[in-house]
This record gives C-alpha cells, sequence and structure tokens, in this order.
C-alpha cells in the first residue's frame, strides 16, 4: 500500500499543476487499475502504482526524448528509484514498443526496460486505453479514435496508435475476459 500512496503522491507532485488534464487522466487510469489489480494477484501493487505514474513522462521538467514512456521510467528509475516492475510497465505500457521503434528509440527502450509481459502488461494498457484524458471511463475504439483526432495525421504518436490498435484491443479483450470470468 506504501508503494501506491508514493506513487500517487509523486504524481499530483508531477502532475497536478503543470498539465493537469493529464493528472485527471492518470487518476482515473489508476482508479481502473484498482478495479483490476485483483486479477494480477501478486503484480497488483506495481500495476496500480505505475497506473498513477504512467504519463509523468509528459511532466515538462522531465522530457528528453519527447517519448513520455521511455522519459517517464527513466526518471522514475534514475530519480525516484521506483520499483523496477513499475518502471518496465510505465515503459511499456500501451504498446510503446511501436512508438519507440518508429522514433528510432526502440534499443534505448528494451535494453533499458526489459519488456514485461502477461496479464500485468495488458491490465495498464487496458486501464490506460478505457479511460479519456479527463479521467472519465470509455471504451477502447472511442479512445482510440481520440487520440488520433487529438495528435492528427503525420504524427508520431497518431501513427503508432494507428499501428497499435489491434493490439491494445486485444489487451482490453484480454481484461475484460479475466473480469467477466471472476
Amino acid at each position: 500500500m506504501e508503494q501506491i500512496e508514493h506513487a500517487r503522491h509523486l504524481a499530483r507532485q508531477l502532475l497536478a499543476e503543470s498539465i493537469p488534464r493529464r493528472w485527471s487522466h492518470s487518476q482515473g487510469v489508476g482508479r481502473k487499475a484498482e478495479a483490476v489489480a485483483r486479477l494480477v494477484g501478486d503484480e497488483g501493487p506495481a500495476l496500480v502504482a505505475a497506473a498513477w505514474l504512467h504519463d509523468v513522462g509528459y511532466a515538462p521538467d522531465l522530457v528528453v526524448t519527447g517519448m513520455h514512456q521511455l522519459d517517464g521510467a527513466r526518471y522514475l528509475r534514475d530519480v525516484a528509484r521506483a520499483d523496477e516492475v513499475v518502471c518496465r510497465l510505465v515503459a511499456h505500457h500501451s504498446c510503446a514498443f511501436i512508438e519507440a521503434r518508429n522514433r528510432g528509440l526502440a534499443g534505448q527502450l528494451i535494453d533499458e526496460f526489459p519488456l514485461v509481459e502477461g496479464l500485468v502488461s495488458d491490465a495498464i494498457t487496458y486501464a490506460d486505453m478505457t479511460t479519456t484524458p479527463v479521467g472519465e471511463p470509455t471504451d477502447v475504439e472511442q479512445r482510440l479514435a481520440e487520440i488520433l483526432t487529438r495528435y492528427g495525421d503525420g504524427d508520431v504518436v497518431a501513427e503508432s496508435i494507428r499501428e497499435a490498435s489491434p493490439l491494445i484491443v486485444n489487451s482490453v479483450r484480454v481484461v475484460t475476459a479475466a473480469l467477466n470470468e471472476r
């Protein structure tokens, strides 16, 4: 529980004043992760902490590469000394490996933060991609459409999300199915 409280506090500190809309989104993603954490057993606290922290790389003082997943994970590892699994989940949330490849950062991402596989990886993507920018629940198709509209054609984020969409939708389906089984 201490890990989660620390994550909430750190996310609030980094996002609430500088980018309040991103803070609202992070709160919704954190709540969504809390609702599904039981599905991943012992990895639940890391999932929830990573959900609260998943977008800290957008904080103006943390932007280095322009890829928020990598910038956030590096900050969490190097400055905040966060749990390794939390850093890896932040680094790879919502199919970040595709954006990393499209930005020429794939080697750095994978070398520094090995991929986390399995349901916990699907769960952080589920939490992120079923939450609106203002922290409200939404379905994955609407969320994907919103991202594409917000960034626009030709933007590396939009193109990466377009490419990742089938994988993202699959992650949401996997978690939804697991919720329906329990």
